[in-house]
């Protein structure tokens, strides 16, 4: 070990070598973020101008979409990047740290999918107590232990991948930093990191899936019980939408996460769906389908378009 050099930066390889192709990928990507950014900023600040929105669910969606923007954010851009260029390259530091954020950004969000199905069984299986069990406190504490679970997630397996030393190779046969993709890299045994990533990952999933799918077996044996087959029909296709969502999100993560790198394009294709599509799709079925949504968003527009208008007739009154 003594007679290698440690390599100070890794090469991207990206979803793939031609250039015609990366020029179509720029373009689809580019749409793909500059979407997921406009929807969840949208629900951000309908969410919060809306005093209709202030309930434990639209608190829930608030930070969830503020965590999609973060969660694109960590890996689109480097790699909207490397399409246009010829060098792409990323630090070892940097890697790590886009490593970080992006195991972050991922525990939290599955922490935080738990938290708002727990919050659709009590308002719909538990109504009378809804307003007691979830409380602006209570909705606090569980924002907040995400967002703490992602961290210490994160911070304990890129901490522990300081111990292994990068000699070469430095290609990363994917277009982001995974710890998984880091692995293979070290030149120093990655079995202690590989075991606790696929550990931690695992332990994360049995803590917050089966309460995923509790509530939402609940709340489907709730639906049954609607005596209207038009409102039982609206509720069915809405909850097995987000259980959709969510379970494509558990699904790609885990499999990624606890499964051996390759560098194949079926891994890379999983992590487009989890880091990439998830947080373009989420408003559109968590939020966009909602009536009240739809609702606040057109009294939203409605303000505005008031406003603009008394701007205007104030000026022209002015003249």
């Amino acid at each position: 070990m003594k007679n290698l050099s440690i390599i100070e930066e890794f090469v991207l390889l990206g979803l793939s070598s031609d250039t015609d192709i990366q020029t179509v990928l720029f373009v689809l990507f580019l749409g793909i973020y500059l979407l997921t950014l406009m929807g969840n900023l949208m629900m951000i600040l309908v969410i919060r101008s809306d005093s209709h929105l202030h309930t434990p669910m639209y608190f829930f969606l608030g930070h969830l979409s503020f965590l999609d923007m973060c969660y694109s954010s960590v890996t689109v851009p480097k790699m909207l990047k490397n399409f246009l260029s010829q060098k792409k390259t990323i630090s070892v530091w940097g890697c790590i740290t886009q490593s970080f954020f992006f195991i972050l950004s991922g525990g939290a969000e599955g922490c935080l999918l738990s938290a708002m199905a727990y919050d659709r069984y009590a308002a719909i299986c538990h109504p009378l107590l809804y307003t007691v069990v979830m409380n602006r406190p209570v909705c606090t504490a569980m924002v907040s232990a995400a967002w703490m679970t992602g961290f210490l997630n994160s911070l304990v397996n890129n901490l522990c991948i300081q111990s292994l030393k990068f000699c070469g190779p430095n290609i990363i046969s994917h277009f982001s930093c995974e710890l998984p993709s880091l692995f293979p890299l070290s030149c120093s045994d990655p079995m202690a990191n590989t075991i606790l990533l696929a550990g931690s990952t695992a332990f994360l999933g049995l803590v917050t899936l089966p309460l995923i799918l509790f509530s939402y077996s609940k709340i489907m044996f709730a639906i049954l019980s609607i005596s209207s087959s038009g409102g039982r029909g609206k509720a069915f296709s809405t909850c097995s939408s987000h259980l959709t969502v969510v379970l494509l999100f558990y699904g790609t993560a885990l499999f990624r996460y606890i499964s051996p790198p390759s560098g194949s394009v079926l891994q890379r294709v999983v992590s487009i769906q989890y880091g990439v599509i998830t947080s373009l799709i989420n408003p559109l079925i968590y939020s966009l389908k909602n009536q009240e949504v739809k609702a606040a968003l057109q009294r939203t527009l409605h303000q505005q378009m008031c406003v603009f208008g008394v701007r205007n007739g104030n000026r022209m009154f002015a003249l």
